[in-house]
């Protein structure tokens, strides 16, 4: 719930220093404002501008050595402790491509950055913030007891800005696109999935059709999607680690997409938040946010590749959970039983 608070960054500062307890998104909901407005109040304090621009940021990462990259949405945190490197630029979308930190970027969405430095009970915390144009994370960079912080002085006075205004000019939030889809072109839909030999061509498909991902999977029907009692994700993910069945593990935002790939161990539930608290991978799921859950087939040069995929009830994306697919396979026929499996949404539950 939002409380009215003078939103100057000095009242910012003094509501940071009062509520230490909450994260960082809960208090900016709380406040009414948003992440990066609390951020911003504490330049010249702890935090520095930086360039936001990845090309710039990212291949400076590596010489950090072991970090935390973290990609959040609403209702999903995705955190990964690595190393980053093998940096592919690209003026729509880059990516950073290692065991550990598998990253999608989407540039345009990179507006505002900072280097934060902040004392604690437990020492000095450093980090590397990104956000869009409305003030929402779209990454962030944490540094570790290990990490090189010489490495980390260097770039944020390389790619310092200068600008030491300790607020932001930011645009309205951008609601997430509704479900689109159109009846009348559901055969047309189907007969472009057949002919898919990749699953990224599906975004195309569905712009093609002028669709979204929802949408499309609104009118498929089997074989292509199965509707999934929402709840049905968190027994798959128990599934998944009872049986030491490897997963890709999705989570992202407009910015920035991030991904696990591996097995997952210890599943535990802590309050509204399903977790995965492995050594080296995170996740937080708000999974009772999940309104509706697909189960999604589709085809590709290296077999069937099939995803649990999770919506709210705005239709946005909160995560995708693939089978471990290889160079040589994307079809993995452990995570196809544990699929199968999954109890099927009641009548009432499947919208239409």
């Amino acid at each position: 719930m939002a409380i009215t608070v003078e939103k100057t960054a000095g009242a910012l500062r003094h509501a940071m220093a009062d509520n230490t307890d909450k994260r960082p998104r809960d208090l900016a909901d709380m406040l009414g404002v948003r992440e990066a407005d609390l951020v911003a109040a504490r330049v010249g304090r702890g935090a520095t501008r930086i360039g936001a621009d990845p090309h710039a940021l990212m291949p400076r990462l590596r010489d950090l050595g072991e970090v935390m990259a973290l990609t959040r949405n609403d209702s999903a945190v995705h955190e990964k402790i690595g190393v980053y490197d093998n940096y592919r630029p690209g003026d729509h979308a880059a990516m950073v491509l290692t065991k550990d930190i598998d990253l999608r970027l989407f540039p345009r969405h990179w507006v505002h950055a900072f280097a934060v430095e902040l004392e604690s009970d437990r020492g000095t915390r450093r980090s590397l913030q990104v956000f869009d144009a409305a003030g929402d994370a779209v990454h962030k960079v944490i540094l570790r007891d290990g990490s090189d912080v010489d490495a980390w002085r260097a770039l944020v006075a390389d790619l310092a800005t200068g600008d030491s205004a300790d607020t932001l000019d930011l645009a309205p939030r951008q609601p997430p696109e509704p479900p689109k889809s159109d009846i009348d072109k559901r055969e047309a839909l189907l007969r472009e999935w057949d002919r898919m030999t990749d699953t990224h061509q599906f975004l195309r498909l569905t712009s093609k059709l002028k669709m979204n991902r929802l949408g499309a999977y609104r009118i498929a029907g089997a074989p292509y999607v199965r509707p999934l009692r929402p709840d049905a994700m968190d027994l798959a993910l128990e599934t998944l680690a009872g049986r030491g069945v490897g997963a890709m593990v999705f989570v992202g935002n407009r910015g920035c997409i991030q991904i696990h790939t591996g097995p997952i161990h210890t599943v535990k539930r802590v309050g509204p938040w399903q977790n995965i608290m492995d050594p080296g991978f995170n996740l937080h799921l708000r999974s009772d946010h999940i309104a509706e859950l697909w189960a999604v087939e589709k085809p590709t040069k290296r077999g069937p590749a099939l995803s649990l995929e999770g919506f709210d009830s705005r239709g946005a994306l909160i995560l995708q959970v693939f089978g471990l697919r290889t160079d040589e396979l994307d079809e993995r026929p452990a995570f196809a039983e544990i699929v199968d499996d999954l109890p099927e949404a009641d009548a009432a539950e499947v919208v239409s």
